[in-house]
């Protein structure tokens, strides 16, 4: 009688912590640095997927601890956190945001046997290294820089054109997919060029596209940057058409630049916060004051499809939740119905063109 009172003391002992155990989970993005505003919408979209989680029970019977880390955008930052969340215990990363980041850190994550899904990370290498762990719930810059390419194409067939790049992972990734599409297309760019991420002073760059009669210029880089082009440009008297494109989806830009902004045209997907499947968080996110625009909802999703696929696979396994991710589905998202292909890239991923105007930014075509 006295090994069963054991036996039973030691089963309700264990009950006890399992009762209220946790399963930990990473959101790693630019919290500091010139990109931080991207930071605050992947931390906003978690904080409030883990929230809506907990509140409904968690996933398994486990309430999540969400573990939030800052990369700056900077590659070798990046590494570092993704190994402390490796130390952390973590069985999944929203995130990182900017590719530079997310490349080298998913080789942590695939050697230690974590998932990593991005909501932003838009490079094509990506997903192209063939890892089971690695996802993302954007497109690709192979589809978004297309459908620019095809936009300018078809729109300013007689524009003398410009593509710069900031030369980052991001930046030249997204600027050689236009550039190659327009030569597809039989479109001849005028002029070509890299530019220093982080300069306070473009006049050089401004004078020379002024010299080279450019009439509209397409931007691969970062909000930051860009606001800054902008706004030097126009106070050399160069006024083009510019064209950017998912980096400047935040009021950060319009704050750098200002009205020289205006009209600018930039690739991202159909504006999710109208879709009806995120009615209920976009509510919950206008109520606490947080827009739910731009990266917000894509990062909501990414741990939402983590949720359910570890809730159909009966596990957090992180193997185990990867392979269901791939062959369950469509999964149910605020972003809509997501499924994925053998890469972890999101099928069917679709972009539109957007136009800021007056400080904000719309919808201006669906298609090119």
């Amino acid at each position: 009688m006295r090994k069963l009172l054991l036996g039973t003391a030691a089963l309700l002992a264990l009950s006890g912590p399992l009762a209220h155990a946790q399963v930990k989970i990473g959101v790693a993005g630019p919290l500091t640095g010139p990109n931080a505003a991207f930071g605050t919408q992947l931390k906003v979209g978690a904080d409030q997927a883990v929230a809506d989680l907990n509140k409904a029970g968690g996933v398994l019977g486990q309430q999540i601890q969400e573990i939030a880390v800052d990369d700056a955008c900077d590659p070798k930052q990046a590494v570092s956190v993704a190994n402390t969340l490796v130390t952390d215990g973590v069985v999944m990363v929203d995130g990182h945001f900017c590719s530079a980041s997310s490349i080298p850190a998913s080789k942590v994550y695939t050697e230690n046997g974590i998932l990593e899904i991005s909501p932003a990370s838009t490079n094509p290498a990506y997903t192209d290294n063939g890892s089971p762990f690695i996802f993302r719930t954007c497109g690709r810059d192979d589809q978004q820089g297309k459908v620019a390419a095809e936009y300018i194409y078809k729109h300013f067939p007689k524009a003398h054109v410009a593509v710069l790049d900031d030369n980052s992972t991001y930046g030249k990734g997204i600027a050689d997919q236009v550039r190659a599409n327009l030569a597809k297309l039989g479109f001849k760019v005028a002029y070509n060029a890299s530019y220093t991420a982080g300069e306070k002073d473009y006049s050089a760059l401004i004078s020379r596209l002024k010299e080279e009669g450019i009439t509209l210029v397409y931007i691969g880089g970062y909000y930051s940057d860009i606001g800054l082009i902008t706004r030097q440009g126009a106070a050399q008297g160069f006024t083009p058409q510019y064209f950017a494109e998912d980096a400047v989806v935040t009021p950060a830009l319009w704050q750098i630049a200002g009205s020289t902004a205006e009209g600018m045209l930039m690739t991202f997907p159909p504006p999710a916060e109208k879709d009806p499947a995120a009615a209920k968080v976009v509510a919950e996110l206008k109520a606490a004051n947080q827009d739910p625009s731009g990266y917000v909802l894509y990062s909501y999703a990414t741990i939402q499809v983590w949720a359910e696929a570890a809730t159909k696979a009966g596990t957090t396994d992180p193997t185990k939740v990867a392979a269901e991710l791939k062959s369950g589905g469509p999964w149910n998202t605020v972003l809509g119905p997501i499924s994925f292909d053998a890469k972890g890239d999101v099928v069917n991923a679709a972009y539109a063109i957007y136009r800021w105007h007056d400080g904000n930014y719309a919808v201006y075509a669906m298609k090119p």
